[in-house]
């Protein structure tokens, strides 16, 4: 008698153990699927994308300055107007988990008028200069098709510094007016200060 109850303990064991490890699969095969069926169709959350980096080996805080026609300029200490977000302030190596160094700032809409990307030295701790940061800006086409428009390297030496990487405009249709690109000057730190 115990024998026969032995096996059947067993048997019903197996067949248990053997029902979870096949609703376990489809699950996952489910999961799987559906992160591939969201990756295919992910566009950026805005039309016109700003992203500044440097090397991750450096202790500094580079700050990223974004404004866009008619609205406030959006950085650290104002992370969104009613155009841009910024939505990354990265602190440098040593202040971040993540060991990259990288901002990014989304535009929602093709405004026509002037955007002004600045770029600006906060820290370094570290106390190495200069403080080299790459800055492209791209732009998202009524295909959704992401388009970098510009791209520049800047060198910043003391900490404070405030440089004016790109100002160019857009047209009515929201496409970028290629002659209208210049570096003059103009600070959006102390503007977006209220």
């Amino acid at each position: 008698m115990w024998r026969g109850m032995n096996i059947s303990f067993r048997d019903m064991l197996f067949l248990l153990v053997f029902a979870y490890l096949v609703v376990g699969a489809l699950a996952l095969a489910h999961v799987a699927k559906n992160v591939e069926e969201q990756s295919k169709g992910q566009t950026p959350p805005g039309n016109v994308i700003v992203e500044m980096s440097w090397d991750k080996a450096i202790a500094a805080d580079v700050d990223l300055w974004v404004q866009a026609p008619g609205d406030v300029p959006v950085g650290y200490s104002n992370k969104s107007g009613m155009i841009f977000n910024l939505v990354r302030d990265d602190l440098g190596k040593g202040a971040d988990p993540n060991s990259m160094n990288y901002e990014v700032a989304y535009g929602r809409g093709h405004w026509a008028g002037e955007y002004v990307v600045n770029a600006m030295l906060y820290r370094s701790r570290d106390g190495k200069y200069p403080v080299g940061a790459q800055i492209k800006v791209s732009q998202q086409n009524q295909q959704g098709q992401v388009l970098q428009v510009l791209q520049s390297n800047v060198e910043l030496t003391f900490e404070g510094q405030e440089t004016t990487v790109f100002r160019f405009r857009l047209d009515e249709k929201g496409d970028f007016i290629a002659d209208s690109m210049n570096r003059i000057h103009k600070n959006l730190r102390a503007a977006g200060r209220s």
